[in-house]
């Protein structure tokens, strides 16, 4: 049984990307953690002024975010009815990244559900920021859905990488997973970079070959110097419909997280995005 963690603000981004994951594990049995984060900062002077006596402003904000998590269970146990779902109420009063690794450590979550925002003329960055954070401080892999995106089946999932270094399956079990229930093609794709890693990619081709069946090898080359646009590029042109990395320190994947200037940055990542 699998445990999926799916942290919720309430917004559209984070129902979009339960509803997401739900279809995603259709055939899985699961257990379906939806955590929302509380801090004192969210609660404003005019909702102080109504709180009673002998309540408190923790038990207020639990409460509240309590009764949305479960109205959100019954919409989707309603609309799926899938015996093999089970769906848990989590609420926390901690710093967001804590609250995330202390849940998954306790509830032994497999993977992280999490909706973006894109970028914003004010954030100029790539996803929401505590999509990146979670990408960067969390040990557990980390599946971004994008604002709007919609489930459509995984026929073609790419894997993007430098072969700055070696891969061994425990590393890549999501991945392996997916690509399996969707008998899904992997488009193993190469990012030349500087510099160039020849012997870490023979071994590497070597070892994706040996392990994933309908695989095809492709090389880019970045004549942009924009990791994101040359990558947004072949998503496109090969109709890819999930993205994912392998997460490690000065890999590339953090230059994808780099900010952008309004005029560079014109476009958002519009498929799920698989962070391991």
């Amino acid at each position: 049984m699998r445990a999926i963690l799916l942290p919720t603000d309430f917004s559209k981004n984070s129902i979009n990307a339960i509803h997401y994951a739900v279809k995603l594990f259709e055939l899985d049995e699961c257990d379906f953690y939806i955590l929302n984060v509380q801090k004192a900062s969210q609660f404003i002077s005019d909702d102080l002024m109504s709180v009673s006596t002998s309540a408190t402003i923790y038990n207020t904000l639990v409460d509240a975010a309590k009764k949305s998590i479960i109205n959100i269970i019954s919409q989707i146990e309603k609309s799926y009815n899938n015996e093999n779902h089970t769906f848990h109420s989590l609420v926390d009063y901690d710093n967001f990244i804590d609250s995330i690794n202390q849940n998954s450590k306790l509830y032994g979550i497999d993977l992280i559900v999490m909706g973006t925002k894109g970028a914003t003329g004010f954030e100029k960055v790539l996803f929401g920021s505590n999509t990146v954070h979670v990408m960067q401080r969390c040990d557990l892999p980390v599946l971004a859905i994008p604002e709007g995106c919609k489930f459509k089946k995984l026929d073609v999932i790419a894997f993007t990488t430098s072969f700055s270094s070696t891969y061994a399956m425990e590393n890549l079990e999501t991945l392996n997973y997916l690509i399996n229930v969707y008998k899904a093609k992997l488009n193993l794709v190469h990012v030349i970079t500087e510099p160039d890693f020849e012997e870490e990619l023979y071994s590497n081709l070597v070892f994706f070959q040996s392990n994933f069946i309908n695989m095809a090898f492709d090389r880019i080359i970045l004549k942009e110097n924009d990791i994101y646009k040359t990558i947004h590029k072949y998503i496109i042109k090969n109709d890819i419909k999930m993205i994912s990395m392998f997460r490690k320190k000065h890999s590339f994947v953090e230059r994808l997280f780099t900010r952008h200037t309004l005029e560079t940055f014109g476009f958002n990542i519009d498929v799920p995005f698989l962070v391991m």
